[in-house]
């Protein structure tokens, strides 16, 4: 068997398969395996596959579960060492297994890592979903290196170093197989969004390391399966993000921040609403009442989770508030946060 499964998640993407899965048969080295898991497609992208890559294994989900329950599917099925999450919608570039895997190898305290995430409109520039390694503040707001918000960095070098981060992107998410089982997989409640922040999250309590790797390089396309300007985009973020805030946050003045958390989203809502975004108000206000219907779900997960943490990560987590940083003191870089706050 090969050590490196490189599953790419598949649901009507026949165009992406088109344009991406060529670059990533060819890249790929020798010691990984290219499979596609399909969830339950109704166009015709898996006889593309079939006719011009024979040598991709397909595993066919029977229905559409979303990412988390369509990678725990699939997963669930390998045994290989290493399982690589990578979006249809990313283009991979040459050597981009290799330094992921051997930085895996020398440290197995790391469970999970991710590549320099580039756009792929403008391959100069960090990528909304990851860039060079995703970070949280207090509040349980991600945000990466090279992209806070909606500002993105040009890729000048400035984060070419390896670094311990607080969550990778599930566009390209390196992981350990074996402890990605033993923490349970991706929450499947989540449907789409955050559920590798949540899993990265549970992964840290743990004692294990999340890693970034500016060896590897990718470039992704982004929105693929829901736009930015999507309600649903909106309605999961902020939902999830209170689900992922929930469920692994110490109990250290947690009460207060889910309080204060709280407050951010109805200042967001407000603010949707007088600009006119009636449709994605509506989206935080569902997000909402469907986050108190699953709190009694959520905090049972939470307790459960706390049986296995003897000490809650605060590594690579903002001690500030992001959101006052970013609108009210004008901090649009990583690099002008409080260094001494992480």
């Amino acid at each position: 068997m090969k050590r490196v499964a490189v599953v790419i998640l598949n649901w009507n993407g026949k165009k992406f398969l088109e344009d991406f899965l060529p670059s990533v048969v060819r890249h790929s080295p020798d010691f990984s395996e290219v499979i596609i898991a399909d969830n339950a497609s109704t166009d015709d992208s898996l006889d593309f596959v079939k006719t011009n890559f024979p040598q991709v294994k397909i595993i066919r989900n029977k229905t559409n579960g979303g990412y988390a329950k369509g990678y725990n599917d699939a997963l669930a099925e390998l045994n290989h060492e290493y399982f690589i999450l990578l979006n249809s919608d990313v283009d991979v570039s040459e050597n981009w297994v290799e330094p992921i895997i051997k930085m895996m190898d020398a440290d197995k305290k790391i469970a999970a890592c991710q590549p320099k995430i580039l756009s792929f409109s403008n391959k100069n520039m960090f990528e909304y979903a990851g860039a060079a390694g995703g970070f949280i503040d207090k509040y349980g707001f991600p945000f990466c290196r090279g992209r806070i918000f909606d500002s993105f960095e040009e890729d000048k070098g400035q984060y070419n170093d390896e670094k311990e981060i607080f969550w990778a992107t599930g566009a390209s998410l390196f992981v350990r197989s074996e402890i990605f089982k033993q923490a349970g997989g991706l929450d499947e409640d989540f449907f789409a969004h955050m559920e590798e922040i949540d899993l990265c999250w549970r992964m840290k309590n743990q004692g294990c390391k999340i890693m970034y790797c500016p060896s590897s390089t990718v470039y992704h396309v982004g929105g693929g399966t829901l736009s930015k300007i999507n309600p649903q985009k909106t309605f999961l973020n902020f939902r999830n993000n209170l689900l992922l805030l929930t469920k692994n946050h110490s109990s250290q003045y947690f009460g207060i921040k889910i309080f204060i958390r709280m407050c951010f989203d109805g200042v967001a809502c407000m603010k949707f609403f007088f600009s006119g975004d009636f449709a994605h108000a509506w989206a935080v206000q569902r997000a909402h009442f469907n986050f108190y219907g699953m709190l009694g779900k959520t905090l049972r997960k939470r307790k459960e989770l706390k049986k296995n943490i003897s000490n809650y990560s605060t590594i690579s987590i903002y001690r500030k508030s992001l959101v006052f940083e970013y609108f009210l003191r004008g901090k649009k870089k990583f690099s002008e946060l409080d260094a001494a706050k992480f």
